[in-house]
């Protein structure tokens, strides 16, 4: 894992790249490589790289150049087939310099340019300038596990970098809030396409290659996820079981290759349990696993990572957060993530990662099951309403669906059976738009609608939330409604969390795999029947048939639990005064982008404890505090203490 970037003027700029510009970019991210450092500079375009140093770690330094001195190149990433495609290339007669798969890239591009990132099965973005032809090439891998943004500036020249703060340090741009990615943030917890809530910084799509010639940009798709039935119709459940038993196992060796050292995030929850089972058959050496949690009981889960470990004989590690170490986290986490913390979860994941370097350099997670394999409950919680709402507003009059949703608004606000009832299609439309984005939204449409001032509603000019939501329902090949859904939310909300997990890994330098990502185990689930992956309640099927008699049957067995966080016992409690200093302080009001009187009445609901409001008190807390980290420039942002007296008037 490492942080890469660089400058390219193009003629008319009239520029050279200074090589201090280089050294505060690189620099800005020696979280993401402190083992070693790089920068080449040629008149008008620059490279510089930070190194984590995990195959050939003698060798391997970067920016690495072929044999001609035509082609350099800043990579960040793993190849866990470079192996393969190495003996491929020396029987073609390349002579290698070194073990490190960015050798590989290298010379796999001399022969194949840009149809090289065809035959890299792995996580990678990289960056190759041409000296030859004057053209740099961008490259980001399939499902996005590896960051890559860019400014294109109005004179044609590009900044690229692993992280945005570096294209601030290089003043390619000045950080100003994107108004038109704010309902997209609001409601899915982040944007969801190709921009960012930074104007003017966009980010290479997964799946997607940049290339750019003296100020033209060229962006292409190489890879997309298709849902058309890819195993033979003869095939039974139990062949396609065993067949994704197989595959998994094989993506878990290929993430074993290192020359330092690995361990497993464990969770305690099937995914990463899984891993856990499979690597501990791989390695002959107790495996390393690291655990989280928090002294809270609703939110203390170790007892079921300790079930996995003791099964495994694992060497098992823990770290329990306190409330205190967390608020105090989150300025410097929303700066490690470029962006408001999208999930609670965050935090939680930089304490175990900084766990974790204490012992290894190389850590296997588990993201991306759910995505693949329907295992969240939303996706049920959708099929159902679908199914039934069509019916229901077929066959009942509009009146009586009208007089329906009127008996369900007066059982009050606080009421358990209205919260319940007004999300399901007796209440909402069951297109989907309605029915899925807006029913698991953050912030739904009506509800931005009376949290966003006048003025904010002018900068965002009726921008949809869910524009690129829409964009991908329409075009994926998915036969299914619950395929379309999972392509969706690979293509969106996976690369949130994505994101999340190597930002906070990066946190505490240390590099982060996901063998339940690799590209040709995502192909061959997405082509199962969807009966394997989601059959009535039980979610995961095929991964669970498929961990029978190896997990054990307290983890088999578990239903999906989001990473408990108290933050909304905390937000009611000591955190009260923090809340309310952020979110309805002078700072927040002055903005003039949210209606004070609504983010009131949030509080005031969520600290009463009359309607649940944690992921949107949530949201606009990691708001503001980016606004001063980055709008602000404030770079030591300092969290409010709530007053002792405060604590005691809660409390009773």
């Amino acid at each position: 894992m490492c942080g890469i970037c660089g400058i390219a003027f193009s003629a008319r700029s009239r520029c050279t790249v200074d090589a201090l510009d280089l050294v505060r970019m690189r620099d800005t991210m020696t979280h993401r490589g402190p083992d070693d450092c790089g920068i080449f500079n040629q008149g008008r375009v620059g490279l510089a790289h930070r190194r984590l140093s995990i195959i050939d770690v003698a060798g391997g330094h970067q920016p690495m150049h072929d044999d001609s001195g035509s082609l350099h190149i800043v990579y960040n990433g793993e190849i866990y087939n470079h192996a393969e495609l190495r003996a491929s290339l020396e029987r073609r007669g390349h002579h290698y310099r070194t073990r490190c798969d960015t050798e590989t890239i290298l010379r796999l591009y001399q022969e194949e340019g840009p149809r090289a990132v065809d035959q890299l099965r792995g996580m990678f973005a990289f960056a190759i300038w041409d000296s030859r032809r004057e053209e740099l090439f961008l490259a980001r891998d399939r499902v996005g596990e590896k960051p890559l943004y860019y400014v294109h500036a109005d004179d044609g020249s590009l900044y690229f970098a692993s992280e945005i703060k570096a294209l601030f340090a290089a003043q390619a741009i000045r950080p100003q809030l994107n108004y038109t990615a704010l309902p997209d943030y609001l409601a899915n917890r982040a944007a969801s396409g190709a921009a960012t809530l930074f104007a003017g910084v966009q980010r290479l799509p997964p799946g997607h290659t940049l290339r750019w010639r003296d100020g033209a940009l060229e962006i292409r798709e190489y890879w997309d996820l298709s849902f058309a039935p890819a195993r033979g119709a003869n095939q039974t459940d139990e062949e396609l079981i065993a067949e994704f038993a197989e595959r998994f196992t094989e993506s878990v060796r290929m993430r074993l290759m290192s020359d330092v050292p690995l361990g497993v995030f464990l969770s305690g929850g099937i995914d990463s349990a899984s891993i856990a089972a499979v690597m501990s058959r791989l390695v002959d050496e107790p495996i390393k696993t690291f655990s989280v949690g928090f002294a809270e009981q609703e939110a203390n889960e170790l007892q079921h990572a300790r079930t996995v470990a003791a099964a495994y004989g694992t060497d098992h590690h823990e770290v329990v957060v306190s409330p205190d170490e967390f608020r105090d986290a989150l300025p410097t986490l929303v700066w490690h993530e470029d962006r408001p913390l999208s999930h609670a979860g965050s935090v939680p994941l930089y304490f175990v990662a900084r766990l974790a370097t204490d012992h290894v350099k190389v850590v296997l997670t588990g993201e991306g099951s759910d995505e693949l394999l329907a295992g969240y409950e939303r996706y049920a919680k959708t099929l159902y309403n679908v199914h039934l709402g069509d019916h229901y507003h077929r066959v009942v009059p509009a009146s009586v669906r009208r007089a329906v949703r009127g008996a369900v608004e007066h059982l009050g606000v606080g009421s358990l059976a209205r919260r319940k009832l007004e999300r399901t299609f007796l209440c909402i439309p069951p297109d989907l738009p309605s029915i899925y984005c807006d029913n698991f939204a953050v912030f739904p449409r009506a509800l931005q609608a009376q949290l966003l001032t006048p003025a904010t509603k002018e900068q965002v000019a009726g921008a949809d939330p869910y524009r690129v939501m829409r964009e991908h329902l329409e075009r994926t090949d998915a036969g299914t409604l619950l395929d379309r859904l999972l392509y969706v939310d690979i293509k969106t909300y996976l690369h949130e969390l994505l994101m999340k997990q190597d930002k906070m890994s990066m946190a505490a330098s240390i590099e982060s795999r996901v063998p339940f990502l690799d590209h040709r185990l995502v192909e061959f689930t997405a082509g199962l029947p969807a009966r394997l992956k989601l059959q009535r309640a039980t979610t995961k099927r095929i991964l669970r048939e498929s961990m029978k008699g190896v997990l054990p049957p307290s983890i088999l067995t578990r239903p999906k639990v989001g990473f408990p966080v108290p933050v909304g016992s905390w937000f009611r409690g000591r955190w009260r005064g923090m809340v309310t200093e952020l979110v309805l302080g002078e700072r927040a009001r002055r903005r003039g982008i949210f209606n004070p009187d609504v983010v009131r009445r949030l509080v005031g609901e969520h600290v009463s404890g009359r309607v649940e409001h944690m992921e949107r008190l949530w949201a606009l807390v990691n708001f503001e505090l980016w606004l001063r980290r980055f709008v602000d420039g404030e770079e030591d942002v300092r969290m409010p203490q709530a007053p002792a007296v405060a604590h005691a008037r809660v409390a009773g």
